[in-house]
This record gives structure tokens, C-alpha cells and sequence, in this order.
């Protein structure tokens, strides 16, 4: 890991989005060199894959609670199972 990306890791969700946030202003500002250009894009990148791995925490971490609820407890709640998953979209065209 370079020691962007290990700055990157410690980094909580929200300060990542928000750094993320400010990164993608300053690029569709412009105003910026070719070079600062070029490293903005690439911390960006790097603030991106933290948040997909918060996201992704977060969505395993869901999905071991749900898997812990007796069968029954989500049939009486109307519930038959998670619906919007990754092949939720693919369902509509």
C-alpha cells in the first residue's frame, strides 16, 4: 500500500464522502493544472474504494442479521426476503 492508500483506510466513512465530495467540486470547477488535475482524480479513486468498503461492510453486516431472523419472524412481517439486491435492477430491463 502507498501511503495515500493508507491514509485512505483510516479514514471513517462520512470523512471519506465528504472528501470525495469536495474532491469531485474541485474537478468540476477546473481551474486546476493538468497535474493537480491528475491527482485529485486519482485520491478520488482511492476515497471511492473506502467508501465501497464501508458500503460493503455494512451491507454483510445486514445481510448476517437478516440470515440470524428465524424464517417465520419475516413471513409475519410481510417480508419474504431482501428485495433491491444486485439482481433486483436486472429484473426490469
Amino acid at each position: 500500500m502507498t501511503a495515500k492508500t493508507d491514509d485512505a483506510a483510516v479514514l471513517g466513512y462520512e470523512q471519506a464522502r465528504d472528501e470525495l465530495i469536495e474532491v469531485v467540486r474541485r474537478l468540476e470547477a477546473g481551474g486546476t493544472t493538468l497535474e493537480e488535475s491528475l491527482a485529485l482524480w486519482e485520491r478520488g479513486e482511492e476515497l471511492a474504494k473506502v467508501c465501497r468498503h464501508w458500503l460493503e461492510g455494512a451491507r454483510a453486516r445486514l445481510d448476517a442479521a437478516l440470515a440470524r431472523e428465524e424464517p417465520g419472524e419475516r413471513d409475519e412481517e410481510g417480508g419474504k426476503g431482501r428485495k433491491g439486491g444486485k439482481g433486483a435492477q436486472n429484473e426490469e430491463g
